[in-house]
């Protein structure tokens, strides 16, 4: 081979090694540039977010408040937390402003700049259990009478309402359960929350009593009002004569709140909003203090009376709590029978202790002595709490 034609084949192989060492480079380049790429707009993410957020907390503070009464010429009055009301005006943002909504007012001027979402609102769920029962018919022992009547007022209306349709009545909007603690009421509710598959709201009457002026009246409203769009619900207020005892003429100024917050109640039990598919169950221990306007015809015009479970009843509720008990010679009918003015709450009672004196003594089953102990141990709480009412 020529010496010359030696020098070109060098000359290219040269040229082609440095060809591919650039377009290497150029990958890799390229690949840097991309990352930087991804990295800038991570950054520019970050950047925003961060920006966003400092803009934000550079804004003022809005205050919540309540419409009073809506005027005309986008001008409304409106009640601060206080108490206090103040002739407003409205935002053009702000649109079907209603009397009773929940509004965002500005700190300085004091307009009105905003809504107040319902779910955003929603104190309410604070002071509210909100819940799907599990707890069946089955698992109640005794109570058949009252089972049924529950079934009639409550469970018939909401999986048959076609039937009073057609006959031309309305059914019963609640129920008033009243009878000693522990003898099943809670149960009894949410076993028919169960059979219709309805929401379970449960929510005590101490706790719809508040501090300050209207905020009584507005829980109750935002409970009833949250109940309606969960329906069907079965709403189950306990220690309702924490809030519905009879009204006095004269009173403190918490006394008379309490009464705002009452009337509120009765306002949603027979007002223009209809409940529709929401039943109300209340539970008392104290029938005697109730205000009549709440158990009038309209209201909660059915009264059922949970007592103390008789002989049978007791039988039936101690079968129950002791179908998953390894029992050894039990007669379940002797045990009824000795636990006369026992609640279903203390029979229950008195299986777990039965439970408790056979783990200490080492035993995987519970004996006729067992159970014997354990009812005495609970009679024995009765004579204590009579000495303490008797001496404290």
């Amino acid at each position: 081979m020529e010496p010359a034609t030696k020098d070109i084949i060098h000359s290219e192989t040269i040229v082609d090694a440095k060809q591919a060492t650039v377009e290497e480079e150029n990958l890799m380049m390229g690949t840097v540039l991309k990352r930087l790429e991804q990295e800038t707009i991570m950054l520019r993410e970050m950047f925003n977010n961060v920006n966003d957020e400092l803009t934000n907390l550079k804004k003022p503070a809005l205050l919540v408040g309540d419409v009073v009464h809506v005027l005309p010429n986008r001008k409304c009055i409106i009640r601060l937390p206080n108490g206090n009301k103040f002739y407003v005006h409205v935002i053009k943002e702000v649109q079907e402003l209603k009397t009773g909504d929940s509004v965002l007012i500005d700190q300085k001027a004091l307009n009105v700049v905003g809504h107040v979402n319902h779910a955003e609102s929603l104190d309410v769920e604070k002071f509210i259990i909100m819940q799907k029962p599990q707890e069946t018919w089955e698992q109640i022992g005794g109570l058949q009478s009252i089972k049924e009547e529950l079934k009639e007022v409550i469970e018939l209306p909401l999986k048959k309402p076609e039937l009073f349709e057609r006959v031309g009545i309305k059914p019963p909007k609640g129920v008033l359960l009243y009878g000693p603690p522990g003898t099943g009421k809670t149960l009894l509710a949410k076993a028919v929350a169960k059979s219709t598959d309805a929401t379970f709201i449960e929510v005590t009457g101490s706790e719809l009593v508040q501090k300050f002026i209207g905020e009584g009246a507005k829980l109750v409203k935002d409970i009833f009002e949250l109940a309606r769009k969960k329906a069907p619900t079965i709403l189950f207020i306990d220690e309702i004569d924490a809030l519905a005892a009879t009204r006095m003429d004269i009173g403190t100024s918490g006394e008379r709140e309490v009464n705002r917050t009452f009337m509120q109640l009765l306002s949603e039990l027979d007002g223009f909003k209809h409940l529709g598919n929401v039943k109300v169950i209340a539970a008392t221990n104290r029938p005697d203090i109730l205000d009549q306007a709440l158990i009038r015809p309209g209201r909660l015009d059915r009264l059922i009376e949970v007592g103390l479970p008789n002989e049978e009843s007791r039988l039936e509720i101690l079968k129950v709590h002791t179908a998953q008990m390894s029992l050894k010679a039990v007669k379940l009918k002797e045990m009824a029978r000795l636990t006369e003015d026992f609640s279903g709450a203390e029979l229950r009672a008195a299986c777990t202790e039965a439970g408790y004196f056979a783990i200490r003594e080492g035993r995987n089953h519970v004996t006729t002595g067992d159970f014997q102990k354990a009812i005495e141990k609970i009679k024995l709480t009765w004579d204590e709490e009579e000495e303490g009412k008797m001496f404290g």
